[in-house]
């Protein structure tokens, strides 16, 4: 069914909105997928801050040449569902890659994506999907920036219990001296 000229500068637009929100997005191959399979992914994937469309591949490709990607056209062929990201690639890239191993083999497939204007094959889509999440990331660097402090202050505290420590002994020492001489 051919699509009006109007309805095509409204998803041109669309497009445009949704890949200046986005930090990302994930394209992906599908086949015979039910109504419901596509609402599943679209429910999940807002519940991860993105969006799913079912794109014109055209109409996407002038979009993303417009927007300085680069050889887009190689991943828009066939029948092409792109997933806006929002907030976390990672997350979307999981989502795809879980959702392809729900459906039948051949059904749902991800050709690669778009991330910080650069094109991504099926392989660096895939190797998005196991990097860990923008949380995971941040705690990992707080904790390389907090193990030095942490190191330091087990250095102080250690120097600290043994000066004490030797206080101590003299402090008994001096104690079983005094008592020696109470009872002699």
């Amino acid at each position: 069914m051919a699509i009006s000229r109007t309805r095509k500068e409204e998803l041109v637009v669309e497009y445009r909105q949704q890949y200046a929100q986005s930090v990302g997005i994930m394209l992906a191959d599908y086949k015979s997928l039910t109504t419901h399979q596509i609402d599943s992914l679209r429910q999940r994937a807002r519940e991860q801050q993105g969006q799913v469309f079912v794109v014109k591949n055209t109409l996407l490709s002038l979009v993303l040449t417009e927007a300085g990607v680069k050889s887009a056209d190689k991943l828009l062929v066939g029948p092409t569902l792109a997933v806006f990201c929002h907030k976390d690639i990672s997350a979307i890239a999981k989502l795809a890659r879980d959702f392809t191993k729900e459906v039948e083999e051949g059904r749902f497939a991800v050709k690669g994506g778009v991330l910080e204007g650069h094109l991504l094959n099926a392989a660096q889509a895939q190797a998005v999907a196991d990097m860990p999440s923008r949380e995971v990331m941040l705690a990992q660097v707080l904790r390389t920036i907090n193990a030095p402090a942490s190191q330091m202050v087990g250095v102080v505290a250690g120097g600290i219990r043994q000066i004490l420590n030797v206080v101590k002994a003299y402090a008994d020492k001096l104690e079983g001296a005094g008592s020696a001489e109470a009872a002699a």
